[in-house]
């Protein structure tokens, strides 16, 4: 399976592997966001688009195009050819630089980086048909409060992944009961127990918890009630392909 990305400008921003790490995350003491594995699989899941070069865009408030204001770091060319104020009230647009072309029944879904947080603008998600579009997509961010905002060169404007669109609606959403599910339901409350007992030690400063500093059950994927090895599906790191020229490449 691939996913086809045709550059429709003769220097497109660069397509890469998401990035595990995180400004935010970094900053905590003992960068104790990375025992959530979670975030570090969602934050390589997809490729970023990196910004071609360094800005600063500033919004009065206004809903004209024209009360965005584009600055970048150093004088480019054009830059509206990629960041530009389009569709007003607001919003900031960028373009990808690339047609994505996916198999048949599979789309892209566009975001901004997951827990890539930037204040005073939101990233503003798409489900773009990509299996059949002749025509490149833009990535659009709004202003939540008149101010500036700044992207960096080198900072991912938009994340893309493809997905399966049509298959969601063959899922039926089903609630049940824990006690209908005996075995999920002793592992559940092995797992709750261990927690409290752990935290409880945490607490209590215990020698052997404070060293241990938390517990690993999903970051192994472990079930707590009876040990064992990992399910086959675990994974604890994304390994993405870097995108590489082929086939009537610039």
């Amino acid at each position: 399976m691939q996913l086809e990305c045709f550059a429709t400008v003769a220097d497109p921003p660069e397509l890469a592997p998401g990035r595990p790490d995180r400004p935010w995350m970094d900053a905590f003491g003992g960068r104790t966001p990375y025992r959530c594995l979670p975030l570090t699989m969602a934050n390589t899941t997809g490729w970023e688009i990196l910004c071609p070069f360094g800005f600063t865009a500033e919004w009065n408030g206004g809903a004209a195009t024209s009360d965005i204001t584009i600055i970048p770091d150093a004088p480019v060319g054009d830059p509206s050819h990629f960041v530009v104020s389009h569709f007003a009230y607001g919003t900031l647009t960028f373009h990808t630089g690339y047609l994505f072309r996916t198999p048949a029944g599979w789309a892209v879904l566009a975001s901004g980086a997951p827990n890539h947080i930037k204040h005073g603008i939101q990233a503003l998600d798409g489900l773009v048909e990509t299996d059949w579009l002749p025509f490149p997509f833009t990535m659009n961010w709004l202003f939540s409060a008149p101010g500036r905002v700044r992207f960096d060169k080198g900072e991912p404007f938009c994340f893309i992944n493809v997905v399966e669109h049509n298959a969601a609606e063959k899922i039926e959403p089903v609630i049940r009961t824990l006690d209908s599910e005996p075995d999920l339901k002793a592992q559940y409350e092995a797992w709750s127990s261990s927690r409290a007992e752990f935290n409880q030690k945490l607490t209590d400063r215990d020698p052997a918890a404070l060293k241990e500093s938390w517990q690993r059950f999903y970051f192994k994927g472990e079930p707590p009630a009876r040990g064992g090895p990992a399910p086959a599906s675990h994974v604890n790191k994304r390994r993405l392909k870097t995108p590489k020229p082929k086939g009537g490449a610039a």
